[in-house]
């Protein structure tokens, strides 16, 4: 139980401070209004690691599709991934809902109905559905990857290294679809955008939604596949 505790706290700091950075660059009267994508992106570094710092007991995965590739890796219980993502799934919806509270104003001052979306959860910049999974498996495999081989070399001192690699895919492979990654930080608060009473919200763009959490599962079991192959190399 204590291990679920830590992923719901630790996602819902991972969505508090990422879609908190999001809320600042592009919600009208932020202070922040207009720092951009650099920004967003290191923002987003930083709030996994944050989250994972927190969580740090539970092996700080905050996504289902680092749970998964754990368990399919051998390395994580296959008994508990249920309630690992059930915990983060909660998580990243509470994290959303404080979000909202803590810039509720700015909400109101903004009319663009997709900045009100954007500042949640992911949208392509060019919707093409075949390219936009590409988009996500390849950033989420690349993350999966990256945690397994550093991991292997750095073990509990890679966490500073990961989320460098967060920040590059952030800046590098994120601008096409905004490298959601993670279910629990894509569908929770698209969740919280539905049911919230956001002056003026629009659509909280479902037929989108199922990119964001298969392609990143998909990614992630590839990432798990070839690391069965290439993870002696690491020895």
């Amino acid at each position: 139980m204590e291990n679920y505790i830590l992923e719901f706290f630790g996602t819902l700091v991972l969505v508090l401070f990422g879609d908190g950075v999001c809320c600042a660059c592009s919600l009208n009267k932020s202070k922040a209004q207009g720092a951009g994508w650099v920004v967003i992106a290191l923002g987003w570094g930083l709030a996994v690691m944050m989250g994972a710092l927190i969580a740090g007991p539970s092996g700080g995965h905050l996504n289902p599709a680092v749970t998964i590739a754990l368990a399919m890796a051998g390395t994580f219980a296959w008994e508990n991934v249920a309630g690992y993502i059930v915990a983060q799934m909660l998580g990243g919806f509470v994290g959303a809902v404080v979000v909202y509270l803590f810039y509720k104003d700015h909400f109101d001052a903004t009319d663009d109905q997709a900045t009100k979306l954007g500042v949640f959860c992911t949208a392509p910049a060019i919707k093409n559905t075949p390219l936009n999974f590409f988009g996500e498996f390849v950033a989420t495999f690349m993350l999966i990857f990256a945690i397994f081989a550093i991991g292997k070399v750095w073990g509990t001192a890679g966490l500073l290294p990961i989320t460098w690699v967060i920040t590059a895919i952030g800046m590098s492979l994120g601008a096409t679809t905004g490298y959601a990654m993670n279910a629990a930080r894509d569908l929770s608060p698209r969740l919280a955008h539905a049911v919230l009473p956001i002056k003026g919200k629009g659509s909280s763009d479902w037929g989108y939604s199922w990119i964001p959490v298969v392609a990143p599962i998909a990614g992630a079991v590839a990432a798990a596949m070839l690391w069965w192959v290439m993870g002696s190399f690491y020895a």
